[in-house]
Formats: C-alpha cells, sequence, structure tokens
C-alpha cells in the first residue's frame, strides 16, 4: 500500500531516481579507469568478477553499516528473509553481472549499450505480465518506444547500423544479463513487503559479492597491486558507494511506487554514461552534439508519457 511519505511524490521520485541513474552512469568510466589502474586486462574475464565482486561486497558492508546507523540497530536478516535475499542476489549481483563482464569482452560499447538499454523495456514487461503489479498502458509502451530511439539514438550516433553485428557469447550474454537484472525491481517491491530495504540491499550485495570473489578465485582470477594506491583504492571506494546508494535509494522508491514509474528512468543511466564518459574518458566532441540533445529530449518525452495520468486509462492487457 502506498503512503504519503515523499518516496510517492512526483517530485522527489524524479530527484532520487535522477540520482541513481547519475551515479550508475557515472560507473561506467569509472569501471574502466580501475581496470587500468588496477592493471585488469580487457580479456580476463575472471579478474574483471573478482574487480566486481570485491566492489559488490564492500557495497553491502557500507549498506549494513549505514542502515544500521540510521535505524539504530543492528541490520540483521530475519530467518525467513534469508531464501528471498539469497534469491535477488542471484538474479541482481551474481547473475546479472557474471554475464554482463563475459559478455562486454566479446562485444563493443555499442552493442553492449543498446542492448542493455533493453533492461527497461523487460521490467516493465515482468511487472505487468508476470507479477501482475500493475497494468500495460499506451503510456506505457509508448513511453518505452520513445526512451529506447534515444539511447539508440545517442549509442548508434544516429543509427550507424553498420556498427551493429550480433554475436550469442558478447550480445547474447548482455541481454541474458537484462533479463536477470529486469526481474529485480519486481522481486524487490514483493521482498519489501516483508523486509527492510536496507536489509535487502545491503545483504544481497554483500552475499553475492562473495560469491563472485569466490567463483573468480577458481577460476584463476587475480587482481595486480596498483602503483597508484591511493588513487585505485578511492575509485574501488567510490564504485561501492555508487552500489550502495542508488540501490538503496531505487529499492525505497519501488517500495512505495508502481514499478513502471520508477523504472522508466532506467533509460537515462546510457545518457549520463555517455556524458560523464566525455568528461572522464576525454570523449568531449562525441557527447555535445545535435544526436546527443536530441537523444536526451526523446528519453525524457519517454519519462514524462508513463507519468500522463490520462494514458492510464487506456489499458492494452
Amino acid at each position: 500500500m502506498k503512503d504519503n511519505s515523499l518516496w510517492t511524490k512526483t517530485p522527489f521520485i524524479i530527484l532520487f531516481a535522477t540520482i541513481s541513474c547519475m551515479l550508475w552512469g557515472s560507473a561506467f568510466p569509472c569501471i574502466k579507469l580501475g581496470y587500468e589502474l588496477f592493471d585488469i586486462p580487457n580479456d580476463s574475464s575472471a579478474a574483471q568478477i573478482l574487480f566486481g565482486g570485491i566492489r559488490f561486497s564492500i557495497s553491502g558492508i557500507m549498506v549494513i553499516i549505514a542502515g544500521s546507523f540510521i535505524q539504530k540497530r543492528v541490520l540483521l536478516p530475519k530467518l525467513k528473509s534469508i531464501p528471498s535475499i539469497i534469491l535477488l542476489s542471484l538474479f541482481q549481483t551474481v547473475g546479472q553481472y557474471f554475464f554482463f563482464y563475459i559478455g562486454l569482452a566479446r562485444t563493443s560499447g555499442v552493442n553492449a549499450s543498446v542492448v542493455e538499454a533493453t533492461n527497461t523495456f523487460f521490467t516493465i514487461l515482468w511487472a505487468c505480465i508476470i507479477f501482475k503489479t500493475e497494468k500495460i498502458t499506451f503510456g506505457k509502451i509508448a513511453g518505452c518506444i520513445l526512451g529506447f530511439t534515444g539511447v539508440c539514438l545517442i549509442e548508434l550516433k544516429g543509427f550507424d547500423l553498420e556498427n551493429l553485428h550480433f554475436n550469442f557469447f558478447g550480445d547474447g550474454f548482455i541481454l541474458i544479463s537484462c533479463l536477470l537484472a529486469s526481474f529485480v525491481p519486481s522481486l524487490l517491491k514483493l521482498f519489501s513487503k516483508k523486509e527492510d530495504a536496507f536489509v535487502l540491499s545491503g545483504w544481497q550485495f554483500f552475499i553475492g559479492g562473495l560469491i563472485m570473489i569466490a567463483g573468480a578465485l577458481m577460476a584463476g582470477g587475480r587482481m595486480a597491486a596498483p602503483t597508484d594506491s591511493i588513487k585505485a583504492y578511492s575509485l574501488l571506494s567510490y564504485l561501492a558507494f555508487i552500489s550502495a546508494c542508488a540501490y538503496t535509494l531505487w529499492s525505497l522508491l519501488l517500495k512505495q511506487n508502481d514499478v513502471s514509474r520508477v523504472a522508466i528512468f532506467g533509460f537515462i543511466n546510457p545518457v549520463f554514461a555517455f556524458i560523464l564518459s566525455a568528461f572522464l574518458l576525454k570523449e568531449i566532441e562525441d557527447a555535445f552534439n545535435l544526436t546527443s540533445m536530441i537523444s536526451l529530449v526523446l528519453v525524457c518525452c519517454g519519462i514524462i508519457l508513463v507519468y500522463l495520468k490520462k494514458h492510464e486509462s487506456v489499458r492494452l492487457l
């Protein structure tokens, strides 16, 4: 049941969802910088998964400590919530990033970004078809189409389809990653009815990170000691903070709102990633042009369509 807290008010939904997406968008260039600082080769999937596992384990610890401080109690999961946390972890952390890191090593960044944008489509469809927590409407479908078009426009630089070539172990694995991740918002909404959002976020990250670390080590994954340890570990800490902060905000929003009202902001992720990469990876000329601006307008229009109440009466399913 929804309440009258700030988490259900449109201005705050937009604010917190945008902050989450901006943080997630900054992760893409920061991960690439992290690979350089820790000397992780592009073809070393095990080392990349190890890097991700360490990041998510630290994220989990951050959420648990912060949540315990805020709520003035040690955040331990209820015994009956442990299966839910493990299931959530297998979808969100382990499954999603296992396929994502392996797939990303075998495809181009252009392909990966476009395929990744399907996550928002899947998320809204599962909420309507499988979990039945809401209905498919014209506004949701039209908003998704506009948002996806905007992402394709910016990533393909005007739909340059010659750069788009599908391969299963690259693009296919990223698509599987999106499918797994798209179940998470509905699972979070379902599980958060019986368990605290901080508990769900913190413990699923911590457990998932440990599973990734164990698997990566068994597969021979190793990370070299960084030459600039202060810079490297500061970046790793920031990446952990990204997951901890963004995912917790996202969880709190999902607990009080329809999945589609939150998930539609996922189309902003590639836009933020594109713009922030321009600054951090020195690709300014690629980011600030007419195509990028049109893309941003399309994404914003897609979000507005999902939020327009007049479409709610036009149910398609």
